[in-house]
């Protein structure tokens, strides 16, 4: 193998963000849908465009920086419910969060819509996350993970998010 080539197999295996997983993921997308219906796909570019914010959260025992949107940010896209909307039949609706982990089949972790909304909630944010330690998402984790700003146990951190639904419990 060519001198150049060995060096880019390298890089592409040691630099988050390059080669050729790193193409396949700028161009996926996740679905996501709203209470009404709603129907949309979110790609890492349209994430970007939202309002970045950025948390911290330990993972497998080390701290991390993890930059994304704000979940309501995100659900706007679908019509999900904000601020003084949440009221009566609105503090019922749930969040399910789907991952494309391919060793749990159907990862799946729910959560209450007005519980992720900051003006229901101070201090613990909901986000998506397509950036870690200012580095994009490995095709591990990513290119979207879920993070709850104060959980204890990262169980709720999706990794891999493929889907995001809202529901109405009746």
């Amino acid at each position: 193998m060519p001198p150049m080539k060995i060096s880019l197999v390298l890089l592409a295996l040691i630099w988050p963000g390059f080669g050729p997983a790193a193409a396949e993921q700028s161009s996926f997308s996740m679905a996501l849908a709203g209470l009404d219906g709603q129907k949309a796909d979110l790609t890492l570019a349209e994430l970007d465009l939202l309002p970045r914010v950025k948390i911290s959260a330990t993972q497998h025992g080390a701290s991390h920086e993890f930059e994304g949107a704000l979940l309501g940010d995100v659900l706007a896209k679908v019509g999900a419910p904000v601020g003084k909307a949440f009221r009566g039949q609105e503090l019922a609706d749930v969040i399910e969060i789907e991952a494309r982990d391919g060793y749990r089949d159907g990862y799946k972790v729910a959560l209450d819509l007005a519980g992720t909304d900051p003006a229901m909630r101070a201090g613990e944010r909901v986000i998506l996350a397509d950036r870690m330690d200012g580095n994009p998402l490995d095709e591990i984790t990513g290119p979207f993970q879920l993070v709850v700003e104060g959980d204890l146990r990262l169980a709720r951190a999706v990794r891999m998010v493929s889907a995001i639904r809202l529901e109405r419990v009746r």
